[in-house]
């Protein structure tokens, strides 16, 4: 899912992760969980596995550097992580937010060229890494490799033409009722840090916290929600569902 959202630039932790020890037996049962590597024989995954790590990160540690060497397939084990560009004015540009079980950074480990984005940790994470090389060379090897890294970029691509339709043709508070309609409670009304900021919200959505602000209003005045306290409350569900599935503007 790729987004769109310009921010001032924040300041970023440098790279201070830690490798954990894990067993042969736990790197094994990451690869067959993962969708590139569930179909792979266990011949092909053993070979993988001398190439695979488990790293933690902080809140706001940086996990790689748009412009680097590609380290290799990440595989968020816990937390979550954003994906992002900056410009040279400073301000950032958000490309995609990563939940737990998601896989990133697959285009520098299949096409060998550099990171295409920045990544950061928005809470502390657990990541696996299977190493560019190790992949590359089981790719050379066995053909199967690249029948599943096909499959899923396919799907990856069929999501990105989803989302590039959303972007252009819905307007922005019917794409905040869909939003809100997908979160949990506590993402809408919880504590922080659960609770999704405005600025959080309009980083899913593609645009920024005054066109949100805007939309949160538009909502609150027909009825479907309530906003108490930056928290947001649903009144009347068929009328957000309504909302949410509004026919596309002309």
């Amino acid at each position: 899912m790729i987004l769109f959202s310009a921010c001032h630039l924040p300041v970023y932790k440098e790279i201070i992760m830690r490798s954990l020890p894990i067993t042969t037996a736990q790197k094994m049962a990451a690869l067959t969980q993962n969708s590139y590597f569930s179909r792979l024989d266990q011949t092909i995954l053993e070979k993988l596995v001398p190439g695979v790590s488990l790293r933690a990160y902080e809140r706001g540690e940086t996990l790689f550097w748009e412009g680097e060497a590609c380290a290799g397939l990440h595989i968020i084990q816990r937390g979550s992580v954003k994906l992002f560009k900056t410009s040279r004015s400073g301000r950032e540009l958000i490309i995609n937010i990563l939940e737990e079980g998601a896989t990133f950074n697959e285009v520098p480990v299949f096409d060998e060229g550099e990171n295409p984005v920045n990544a950061a940790a928005l809470e502390p994470s657990l990541i696996w890494v299977v190493e560019a090389s190790v992949i590359q060379a089981a790719m050379r090897e066995h053909p199967e490799v690249y029948q599943a890294a096909i499959t899923n970029l396919t799907q990856n691509l069929r999501m990105l033409v989803g989302k590039v339709e959303e972007l252009s043709f819905y307007q922005v508070t019917s794409r905040l009722a869909r939003l809100i309609t997908q979160l949990q409670p506590e993402q809408l009304s919880g504590d922080p840090p659960l609770r999704l900021t405005q600025d959080q919200i309009a980083a899913r959505l593609g645009t920024v916290r005054e066109v949100v602000a805007r939309a949160l209003r538009e909502l609150e005045r027909s009825g479907a929600i309530q906003i108490k306290r930056r928290k947001i409350v649903i009144q009347d569900e068929k009328l957000l569902r309504d909302w949410a599935y509004a026919p596309p503007e002309n």
